[in-house]
This record gives structure tokens, C-alpha cells and sequence, in this order.
């Protein structure tokens, strides 16, 4: 798991704008005319739309987009009740993943009231603004009061996702875990440790599931729950039992199921060894499991295990469920989440992960091969599937059940919606560095003295996704390490005081360079630049990948790198691609970086290279040829250019879909191409890959969409060099230096992997 240092975090929340989310108009504002449409005297107007028939606030409004998160503060984390101030960070966090997994909006609202009944009435007044409301982090016993009547009592959707979520995604793997190990619900002994909201809840779906409450045994701080017990409060009562039991140990023996939601470290390897042959353990406090992973696996080969914890397999994480629950009650207007609905979520759950995994989520996890199994009970959270089938099993149940408000009749076309509203594209990075971690490659730093560049080197070794190298000198490194208060332990290496690896290195330059009018003398003294001493370490094999950029030009940063380590065999040029995200999708632009003014084989070039690229992301391009002129419209030495590439393009690989020459909007808007342009083989395709006809269009199309156009940028992709260099943006983020190392190490696994080919 990642090391959280208070500084990172605090910066983090804090710059460079206080918080995580922001509120952002979704109508142009730009004339006199708009505003008066979006306020006096325009906005009047579905106001009486709306007071004529309340279930048009649905269609004139975002509320059938926007949850409520709320909280009172009472049962934050792991840190108690600390407050509905303390607890705005978790709100937002919240906030920010509704928004990441499903394209949810959300108002995070902390309440500074801790009277069920008062809190109740607060909630209950809010009605009118969301579509929805997720109940968090609020202590038990009150949390059951307090959800219980609010679903009474509002007709929209109310969670309580800490007891629900939890609920949800455990139940999904305690079904495929009993399918691994023959067993029957309705027959298994259950035992639970801890008695808190998610606790509970779990227990009350597992019946729902089948499971016998006679055979369930539950335990709080005190111990088991006995009938003997006085002042139990009703929510532990029900699952009282009649026994002498009092301690774990005594209960865990025999048992088929172990759920923990409870403490670390109060499961010994004796307390396992006593349970019934192929134990089911769910092992879900946070960070420390109720027994450490590594000793259940040492203790029994038998034993199937889930955590709450990232760095394990089966990962109970409620990001499986509550976005996408919510998705679903919110497309079909639904009053509540009852529980049919839930079970949706369950059964949807269950049976995705038996399906064939994609090869994107399996090369994210770094696995060739992920399928149905002890390792494998419940999806990956990175699985792109997650939305369509989990949403539409949610939505069709509230229809079934009677608490939609509209329906669906089109589930395909739903299916497909939820994939746009969602942007697949959200999720490259996350899964690049699943990967990563799974092989770490050794990355070369050649500005190992910026402080943006250690902190992102920081980043990369608490990730695990690499090893970085550092080149500068060490003192000064050494000094920005202590002085930032950064636990940086990797190897520096400063060229100037190596001069024996300098010399080798030079004589390797010269024989490279020897007939383009290289002295011996001129290599030496070249390796006293980081570029090419960092160029020279991964050409030797020294490195695996090099990282630059953020403090030179892009040609004084490259020229090293291809004198050095050159092109790929058979290529004649390089090329640059940026990935453009924003809310519309994620789009590939190339070239944006390298080729001043491409002829039509350095097009040719830079399309098959853009198109592995693509590829190399999990996504499948669909490309647009773009100029100034659409199919012939307008002449000139670009439409010219441009049209005759397409046309070699698609003789050389019939494969790659392509298409132009088409000018952006024209390539981008689906409606205006299928209008005019219906014998395109992009029409009906969403164009993802935009092909610039020079470097000037390129590069100014992504800086503009970077400063204007609201979208995230990652890159420049260097494409074509025999092994991976990645060239930084002058001024890169400690975030985007990261997202390049990221993309480096991948790259360099996969070099390998060609190189063995």
C-alpha cells in the first residue's frame, strides 16, 4: 500500500486550491442572452414548468445527477468521532469518487448535529435538491435509526454505504467462494467478529442469501453474543445465540466462514487451523487485517482469503458498489434502494467475475491469465465493466421491484451510455501502474537535482511502479532530500565523478558516431552531459528506460537520446502524441512534438506508430486524417497531402480504421458526420485518434486544449526509439512526471518483451 506522509497530504489537499472538487457550469455563459436565459427573467421559466409538475425538476435541473454525501462526523475512518469539520476531507474524497467511477455530481454536506432525531429532520429537508443521498461515516447504533428512517420517509434512493457497501461487495464473494469450494450457503458455519453497521449489515444480506441464522455467531468487544448478555441493543440482539462461548478461538472452531470487520491482529494461525476444511476468511479491517495475509496463506493452502487492502488478492472495496448503485437508482428516477436492488448488485457482482477478464484488466494487474478462483472471487476495481453491469442489474431491479419512476427499454443503448457518461479514459494511468508494480524497472532521472523531479521520484518508489535513478549532484540532492523532509532511498549517481564509466561510455559514443564527424575527444567530453551519460546508461543496459525534459528544450533533450540509442529497426523517424482527456473521452493527438512538416511517408510512419501507441494504452483507435478541407472541399498542398496518406494508409494496413482528410469538428461530431459525410468508415465510430497534418497544427490544438479547453493532458509519448525515452514538458507537475514514469516503465517491460521475440 502506498506510504502517506502528513506533508504530501496536506499539500495535496491544499494546493494549489484548497480541496478536491469545484463546482463548474455545464451552459455556455458567454452573451447577455445566456445569462438571461440561465437566470432573470429566462430561468423563470422552468421554475413554473416545475411548480406545475414537481417530476420535471428531473428534466430541467441536475438533481438527477447529484447525491448528497452526508455525515454528522460521529465514526470518521478509523479516527472516531472527530467532527462534521474534520470530516469534510473524507466527504470530498467520497465526492471526487462518485464522480471518477460513475460521472456522478456531488454535494458532500456535514451536519454539526448529533441527535438521531434532529438529524433526521435536516436530511429530510433536503430532498427537493438531490436525486439521491449516501449516508456516511456515522456511528452505530444511531446510523440504523437514522437510515431506516430516512428510507421511510424520502422518496429518493438513501444509503448508508458504510454498512450497505461493505454488505454488497462481501456478499458477491462469499457467493463465488462457496462456488470454489462446494459448499452451501444455508449450510456453512458463519463467524463474526465486530458488531458495528457493516457488520450487521453483511450478516442481514448473507441471510437474505440463504444463510441460516443459527448458524451465524456474532462477536463484539465483549465477545460472543449470547442470549446470556443484558442491555443489548436490538441490532445485536437478533443474532444473540444461546451458548457458553465467550472468545473467538472458541467460536471460530469448525467454522466454514470467518468475517472480520473488527481490528487487526486478533485471528491467530491456531484460531485458523481450527476451522473447517477450505475456510473462507474475510479478513476487511483496515490496514491491519484481523489475521496478516502471508501468515493465513503460510498457515493453510486450503484457506480463501479477502482483505480490505489493495495488496492482496480480492480486495473487498466498496468502489465496486456504491457508484454504480447509485448510477442505476438515479437513471430510472428509483424512491429507495431496497432490497432487491442490493442483491442486483450482488448477483451482478457474482457472475462478472466468471466471465472471460479483458486483456486491458489483466496487463493492468500484471497478470497474463485472470480467471474464476480462490485469487479471483470478486472484479478488479480498474474492470472497465464494472458500470454497465452493475448499474442496468441495479436500475432493472428497481423497475421489477416497482420503485423506478421511469424505465428502460433499451438496454444496450443504456449500456453503452453509461460507458460515455463514465469516459473509459479516466483509468490509463491506474492501470499502467498495476502493471508497472508487478515488474518495477530501473528509470533513469537525468534532473535528479529539481525538486519536482525527487518528489515525483518519491512518488514512484512508495507506488512500487519503479526504481529510479538519479543523475546530479549528490550533495545538493541529498540536501533538497532532507531539506523537503522526502524519504528518498535510490542511487545517485553523479557523472562527473565517474570518470572510468564516462570513458567507457564515450569510446561507445565515438564508434556510434565515429563517421558523423566525432572526435574522441568531443565524446568525453559529452558524457559529462546528463542526457547523454542518461541516454548511455539504458543504451548499456545500465537503466531500462530515461526520463528528461523538464528544465531543457525537446530538441536538446531528444538529439542525445537518438544519437545514443536511436531509432526502432526499420524506422526512419520518431514521433510525439499527447493524450487529451476531458469530459467528452480521451483522445490520442500525434504527431505534437517532433516533425516540423511530415511528408507523406513520415505520415505513414507516424500513423502506424500512433496506432501501436493507441493500442499500447488498451484502447482500439479509430483514427481521423485531419486538415482544413473535408474529402476534397478545399485545395491545397495539406488536403492534398493528407488525402493521398489515407489512401496508402489504408492500402498498407486494411486493418487500421482511418479516414479523411476531415477537418476537427467535422472528426469529433458524430450527428454533422453522419449528416454530411455517411460513406465515411468512421460514421458511427467515435473518432479517439486525431492525425495533425504538421508539427504547428499539433502543438498548438494540445496547448490550446490544455490552457482552455478544461481537459488533462498526459504526455508527450515518445514514439519510435529502439528503447524507452521519455522527454518530459519544460515545467511538468510532479503529478505528470509521475504519469510519464509510469508510462516509461510499461514501455520498457514491453521493449523487453519485444526484444525476446
Amino acid at each position: 500500500m502506498s506510504i502517506i506522509r502528513k506533508k504530501d497530504a496536506l499539500d495535496f489537499h491544499e494546493k494549489p486550491t484548497p480541496g478536491k472538487i469545484e463546482v463548474r457550469p455545464t451552459k455556455t455563459l458567454s452573451t447577455q442572452h445566456d445569462l438571461a436565459l440561465a437566470y432573470s427573467p429566462g430561468v423563470a421559466v422552468p421554475c413554473l414548468e416545475i411548480a406545475a409538475n414537481k417530476e420535471d425538476v428531473y428534466r430541467y435541473t441536475s438533481k438527477g445527477n447529484l447525491v448528497g454525501v452526508i455525515t454528522n462526523g460521529t465514526a470518521v475512518l478509523g479516527l472516531g468521532n472527530i467532527g462534521p469539520e474534520a470530516s469534510k476531507p473524507v466527504m470530498e474524497g467520497k465526492g471526487v469518487l462518485f464522480k471518477k467511477f460513475a460521472g456522478i455530481d456531488v454535494f458532500d454536506i456535514e451536519i454539526d448535529e448529533t441527535d438521531p432525531d434532529e438529524f433526521i429532520k435536516i436530511v429530510k429537508s433536503l430532498e427537493p435538491t438531490f436525486g439521491g443521498i449516501n449516508l456516511e461515516d456515522i456511528k452505530a447504533p444511531e446510523s440504523f435509526k437514522i437510515e431506516t428512517e430516512l428510507r421511510e420517509k424520502m422518496n429518493i434512493p438513501v444509503m448508508h454505504d458504510d454498512q450497505h457497501g461493505t454488505a454488497i461487495i462481501s456478499s458477491a464473494a462469499l457467493l463465488n467462494a462457496l462456488i470454489v469450494v462446494g459448499k452451501k450457503i444455508e449450510e456453512v458455519k458463519i463467524v463474526v467478529n465486530g458488531a458495528g453497521g457493516a457488520a450487521i449489515a453483511c450478516t442481514d444480506l448473507y441471510v437474505k442469501m440463504g444463510a441460516k441464522k443459527e448458524n451465524i455467531m456474532m462477536l463484539d468487544s465483549k465477545g460472543v453474543i449470547s442470549k446470556k448478555r443484558e442491555n443489548l441493543d436490538p441490532m445485536k440482539a437478533k443474532y444473540a445465540v444461546e451458548t457458553d462461548l465467550v472468545t473467538l478461538s472458541d467460536a471460530v472452531k469448525g467454522a466454514d466462514v470467518f468475517l472480520g470487520l473488527s481490528m487487526g491482529d486478533v485471528m491467530t494461525a491456531e484460531d485458523l487451523l481450527s476451522m473447517a476444511d477450505d475456510p473462507i476468511v474475510f479478513a476487511l479491517a483496515n490496514p491491519d487485517p484481523e489475521i496478516p495475509y502471508d501468515l493465513a496463506m503460510k498457515t493453510r493452502k486450503d484457506v480463501l482469503m479477502a482483505t480490505g487492502r489493495s495488496d492482496h488478492p480480492n480486495q473487498v472495496n466498496n468502489v465496486l458498489g456504491f457508484p454504480y448503485i447509485f448510477r442505476g437508482a438515479l437513471d430510472v428516477r428509483a424512491t429507495t434502494i431496497n432490497e432487491e436492488m442490493k442483491l442486483a448488485a450482488v448477483y451482478a457482482l457474482a457472475e462478472l467475475t466468471k466471465l472471460p477478464v479483458p486483456d486491458a484488466v489483466s496487463k493492468a494487474y500484471g497478470s497474463e491469465v485472470i480467471k474464476f478462483g480462490k485469487e479471483y472471487l470478486i472484479p478488479k476495481p480498474l474492470d472497465p465493466r464494472l458500470i454497465a453491469s452493475i448499474s442496468s442489474a441495479v436500475a432493472k431491479a428497481a423497475i421489477d421491484s416497482g420503485v423506478a419512476r421511469t424505465t428502460i427499454t433499451d438496454w444496450d443503448e443504456y449500456k453503452l451510455k453509461l460507458e460515455e457518461r463514465l469516459g473509459m479514459g479516466q483509468r490509463i494511468i491506474s492501470r499502467l501502474a498495476s502493471r508497472a508494480k508487478k515488474s518495477p524497472q530501473r528509470l533513469v532521472f537525468t534532473e535528479g537535482d529539481r525538486l519536482s523531479i525527487l518528489k515525483a521520484a518519491q512518488l514512484v518508489i512508495d507506488e512500487g511502479v519503479a526504481i529510479p535513478i538519479l543523475l546530479g549532484n549528490k550533495e545538493k540532492i541529498k540536501e533538497l532530500i532532507a531539506e523537503n523532509e522526502l524519504e528518498l532511498d535510490c542511487e545517485i549517481i553523479d557523472p562527473y565523478h565517474q570518470r572510468d564509466t564516462r570513458l567507457v561510455y564515450a569510446e561507445t559514443l565515438f564508434q556510434k558516431r565515429a563517421r558523423k564527424g566525432m572526435t574522441v575527444r568531443e565524446a568525453q567530453h559529452l558524457m559529462m552531459d546528463r542526457n547523454y551519460y542518461g541516454a548511455m546508461m539504458v543504451e548499456k543496459g545500465d537503466a531500462d528506460a530515461m526520463i528528461s525534459g523538464l528544465s531543457n528544450d525537446y530538441p536538446n533533450t531528444i538529439r542525445p537520446a537518438l544519437q545514443i540509442i536511436g531509432m526502432e529497426p526499420g524506422l526512419k523517424r520518431v514521433a510525439g502524441m499527447y493524450i487529451i482527456r476531458n469530459q467528452k473521452g480521451t483522445y490520442f493527438l500525434a504527431d505534437t512534438t517532433v516533425n516540423v512538416n511530415p511528408d507523406a511517408e513520415a505520415l505513414l510512419n507516424i500513423i502506424e506508430l500512433t496506432n501501436r501507441a493507441v493500442k499500447f494504452f488498451d484502447f482500439e483507435p479509430r483514427m481521423a486524417m485531419l486538415s482544413y478541407s473535408n474529402f476534397g472541399s478545399a485545395k491545397g498542398e495539406i488536403p492534398s497531402k493528407t488525402a493521398d496518406v489515407v489512401k496508402l494508409a489504408k492500402q498498407k494496413w486494411p486493418e487500421i480504421i482511418i479516414d479523411g482528410e476531415m477537418q476537427a469538428n467535422v472528426a469529433l461530431n458524430p450527428e454533422l458526420m453522419e449528416k454530411d459525410y455517411p460513406f465515411s468508415e468512421l460514421n458511427g465510430k467515435s473518432v479517439n485518434t486525431l492525425i495533425f497534418p504538421n508539427l504547428a497544427s499539433g502543438n498548438i490544438a494540445y496547448k490550446l486544449l490544455m490552457e482552455i479547453g478544461s481537459s488533462e493532458a498526459i504526455g508527450p509519448v515518445l514514439m519510435g526509439m529502439n528503447k524507452p525515452v521519455h522527454v518530459l514538458q519544460r515545467g511538468s507537475s510532479v503529478r505528470e512526471i509521475f504519469n510519464m514514469a509510469t508510462i516509461a516503465a510499461v514501455d520498457a517491460i514491453q521493449s523487453k518483451s519485444r526484444s525476446k521475440e
